[in-house]
């Protein structure tokens, strides 16, 4: 039987990650006659797009690995990994996407699990070679996989039932740089009045009594959106 090859994009801004994900595919790939991989590595959303752009439908991509907490890309208009994550969702429907993130809040792991709903969702934390490798077959062979951390987070009780879809997360990024409110109609495609109105939404959802943007900032930082 001829082994089926997955074209793989590896993305990650820490090497040695990107080392352990390379090591479990080629030993996948050594274990097995079924499994090949071609390998590709990018460490920023910039270097990632411009990978992804040699695809196309007689080439698919079919396995990415993706890590949430990349630098942002303003010229891509990208945040995070997250955003990445859409864009691969859109324009490689057929790739089945890893997440690997160090993320482990229950809210922050229901957003981007409502967000991507990848194949595959680990927690760094949670993995160490061996279950990595049995992670990887699982979604390669029966998706999905979720390691325990993530389980754990669906299983719970989420109060806020809210998603935080890219503009909300643009709002906080530009808050958090500083950015006044009545400059973000000219970075965003909403009126004054719409974007205070998503801000207090925001601190709603947050649970900011004081109704401070510091406050706002601070609880988006910790749960990792910005």
């Amino acid at each position: 039987m001829e082994a089926k090859e997955y074209n793989t994009l590896i993305i990650d801004d820490h090497p040695l990650i990107i080392e352990a994900f390379r090591n479990a595919l080629l030993h996948i790939a050594k274990t097995t006659e079924e499994l090949e991989f071609s390998i590709t590595e990018a460490t920023s959303c910039d270097t990632a797009q411009h990978i992804m752009e040699r695809y196309n439908p007689h080439k698919t991509l079919d396995l990415v690995f993706l890590d949430i907490k990349l630098p942002p890309s303003p010229t891509l208009g990208m945040l995070s990994g997250e955003d990445l994550g859409l864009e691969i969702r859109e324009k490689h429907p057929q790739a089945k996407i890893v997440v690997a993130t160090t993320f482990n809040d229950n809210y922050r792991i229901q957003n981007i699990f409502r967000n991507i709903n990848p194949e595959g969702f680990v927690i760094k934390s949670d993995i160490d070679t061996e279950t990595l490798v049995a992670a990887l077959m699982e979604v390669l062979l029966d998706p999905p996989y979720y390691s325990k951390t993530v389980l754990q987070a669906i299983r719970k009780y989420i109060s806020h039932d809210y998603l935080l879809d890219k503009w909300d997360r643009h709002l906080l990024y530009e808050l958090s740089q500083g950015t006044k409110m009545k400059e973000l109609p000219e970075l965003m495609p909403f009126s004054l009045g719409a974007l205070e109105k998503r801000k207090r939404q925001l601190k709603i959802v947050f649970d900011v009594e004081d109704g401070e943007d510091k406050q706002l900032l601070q609880k988006a930082r910790m749960y990792g959106f910005i």
